[in-house]
């Protein structure tokens, strides 16, 4: 008898074929990656590094990691890689865990700037619960606020100075962060966890002559499989010749047991593919479509964000349609064949579980072979959805905010509009698939 589990993930193959994905941290691996995956690595423990593993038996799976680091070496330009970090938030765990003590202080861009919550987003994350966190924001123009950032550092002191954004359209200023770091004797950690593809291709400046330390996942942009990666630079190793071995101590023990041996060798594989010149065009075409998006969503009469992107990300600011918004647009685009995500804007004038903007990108869709033409039909289906539900503005009263949002997802999931809107969009999405260079 065929498991049920086999039927679940045929369901979400056909979702992903049907729909058009716009999660800016989404992405769709090659086949190559895909069948490393689901190989016999999967059965190997190998705790431990190359070379001084805890268990036998591990003779090929040190030359695959080997490789997976010399090839993340090659492509940045870095002394330094480790590749067993789990995913995001384990791997700026661990660099915290090398760099600081409990209570030392790291500052972080906030959560309503397009910070994320493990760059010390205080209280309900380890990052802002084990460490006195410092966060710094956007000035009106939105983008960062380096000025209040020099204040903040100046008085506070921050041990680390984070550079990185998980909600931010625009270019990030290394240099500029660097002087800071250097002006209060900070550590510089860049995570490029968003945008490591774009880096590698040249389409957005790298960290690496800045920083001391970089952390990346490896899903994103860099189109590879649900892992992470830690660097150390050339500076970050002549500050402290011994970070290596302190972030591969902070990673095991410290953090973790065995690495993902299928995921080590996916990284390997997506980093071989980052090294074609197919990828400098996949890079470039990310950026072309997310500033035709952009266009297109503002010729449909939306706001963005700082009016705009210069990466693979746009934030949509729902305010001038209603309040608290966000929720609304986010689930009935779901419905109309679209999946995004809901996000706080800068300054939120609502709450973070109902925020006021929507989130978007470009890197699944580009994935897919997706171009200028078809980022204006999105834009318009966009426009078509908010004007539809713009009407269903959030309570004031926060006591009604939860029963309100659950009729409406039960009102919307059966809607004729939504559902004609979604008719459209499955016969193009269909003519793209999931995975082309």
């Amino acid at each position: 008898m065929k498991d049920k589990i086999f039927k679940y993930i045929n369901q979400e193959k056909q979702r992903q074929t049907e729909m058009i994905g716009l999660i800016p941290s989404e992405n769709h691996i090659s086949p190559e990656v895909s069948k490393v995956l689901s190989s016999v690595l999967n059965s190997k423990y190998s705790e431990g590094y190359s070379g001084r593993r805890y268990y036998e038996g591990n003779q090929f799976i040190d030359k695959i990691e080997n490789e997976a680091r010399d090839r993340i070496k090659k492509l940045f330009g870095v002394p330094y890689v480790n590749v067993q970090p789990h995913s995001g938030s384990p791997a700026n765990s661990a660099i915290y865990f090398a760099l600081l003590e409990p209570g030392d202080t790291l500052m972080g861009l906030t959560l309503a700037g397009g910070g994320h919550l493990t760059h010390g987003h205080p209280k309900v994350t380890f990052s802002g619960k084990f460490f006195n966190s410092v966060q710094y924001g956007l000035n009106q123009d939105a983008r960062i606020n380096f000025v209040q950032m020099r204040k903040l550092a100046k008085k506070h002191k921050p041990k680390i100075i984070i550079a990185s954004t998980t909600a931010y359209p625009f270019i990030l200023e290394f240099d500029k962060f660097r002087e800071i770091a250097d002006e209060v004797g900070a550590w510089l950690m860049a995570d490029i966890s968003h945008i490591t593809g774009l880096v590698i291709a040249g389409e957005h400046p790298s960290p690496v002559p800045y920083a001391d330390v970089i952390m990346s996942t490896t899903h994103k942009t860099f189109r590879g499989p649900r892992g992470a990666m830690i660097m150390v630079t050339e500076r970050g190793l002549k500050r402290d010749p011994y970070l290596g071995s302190k972030i591969d101590a902070a990673i095991i023990p410290g953090l973790q047991g065995g690495p993902h041996n299928a995921t080590t060798a996916g990284i390997a594989i997506a980093a071989a593919e980052a090294m074609r010149p197919e990828f400098k065009t996949y890079a470039h075409r990310i950026i072309q479509n997310a500033k035709a998006l952009a266009k297109a969503l503002k010729d449909e009469g939306l706001k963005l964000v700082g009016d705009g992107t210069d990466n693979h990300l746009i934030l949509v600011d729902l305010t001038p349609q209603g309040f608290g918004l966000g929720t609304q647009v986010a689930f009935a685009m779901d419905v109309a064949g679209m999946y995004a995500n809901r996000n706080s804007i800068p300054h939120e004038p609502c709450s973070p579980f109902y925020p006021s903007g929507v989130r978007l990108g470009t890197p699944l869709v580009t994935t897919r072979g997706m171009k200028e033409a078809q980022m204006k039909q999105i834009a318009k289906w966009i426009a078509q959805v908010v004007e539809y539900v713009k009407k269903y503005e959030l309570p004031q009263d926060k006591k009604n905010r939860g029963v309100f949002i659950k009729n409406f997802r039960v009102k919307m999931k059966d809607d004729k509009k939504l559902l004609a809107i979604r008719q459209e969009v499955v016969a193009v999405a269909k003519q793209f698939p999931l995975f082309q260079w």
